[in-house]
């Protein structure tokens, strides 16, 4: 099943459900009880928003070999987790605005997980039954920042560098789902997550025995190699296949 947080006019934010290119409102907590109304309401009539309201977004550095050597980088020897600030969140089709404080903005397209219960010093074996599903993201990156800074909380936590959507897979498969990148239909990105370095499980047991994740919380599971600048004017689409695609424009601070 796909879910979907979206807006009619001027109406206060919806989860619904998709069926086909038909939405169908869920009444009650998605990430809890809740029930599905029957889909009427066109795709084409609402406005997508991020598909969940993390209370954090925790993202993992380096989990593709070949990303993690493109930067000149060593492959960690535990998962390397940072934060993005909730801030940070745009909704698909809106802007990535470039700051100035920064002459090297990048892409990073990324399988991200949505979590689905609390989840507190989880095991591997048991981190699937706390995955609600997965989108699509964008870790959008000051690279220049994220070079001399100590740490990347400035690079990687400006407002819309947080690209995510367009819906939530509940069913979604993993095991080699290829995620690809393209700027400007220019493409740059492309990759298996089979490649990760730590699976998706790992990831969870590992974030999990550090903070408590929360239902809707999202995790950024790294990005393949082809990594790139970022241009006013540019359109950034990050597909991965049988999930969906997010696109976002780029622009300047104005």
């Amino acid at each position: 099943m796909r879910i979907i947080r979206y807006q009619t006019q001027n109406e206060a934010p919806k989860y619904g459900w998709l069926l086909d290119d038909k939405i169908g409102e869920i009444e009650g907590d998605p990430f809890g009880a809740y029930r599905r109304m029957e889909a009427t309401t066109s795709l084409a009539d609402v406005k997508l928003l991020a598909p969940s309201e993390p209370s954090k977004i925790v993202c993992v550095g380096r989990n593709y070999v070949e990303h993690a050597k493109e930067l000149g980088n060593e492959v960690p020897k535990i998962p390397l987790i940072f934060l993005k600030p909730p801030s940070s969140i745009i909704n698909p089709g809106e802007s990535i605005i470039l700051p100035p404080q920064s002459k090297q903005v990048e892409h990073e397209g990324e399988l991200v997980i949505v979590i689905g219960k609390r989840a507190r010093n989880v095991t591997a074996e048991e981190a699937k039954n706390y995955i609600y599903g997965y989108t699509i993201g964008n870790d959008v990156t000051a690279r220049d920042l994220q070079r001399s800074d100590d740490q990347w909380t400035r690079a990687k936590g400006f407002d819309t560098f947080c690209p995510f959507g367009p819906w939530i897979d509940t069913d979604f498969d993993i095991s080699d789902a290829l995620i690809t990148c393209k700027v400007s239909g220019e493409p740059r990105q492309m990759g298996s997550t089979r490649d990760m370095v730590f699976s998706v499980p790992t990831l969870i047991a590992y974030i999990s025995s550090v903070m408590t994740l929360e239902p809707g919380d999202i995790l950024f599971t790294g990005t393949p190699s082809g990594v790139g600048p970022l241009r006013a004017g540019n359109e950034v689409v990050v597909e991965i296949e049988g999930l969906g695609v997010l696109k976002n424009a780029v622009i300047m601070q104005k």
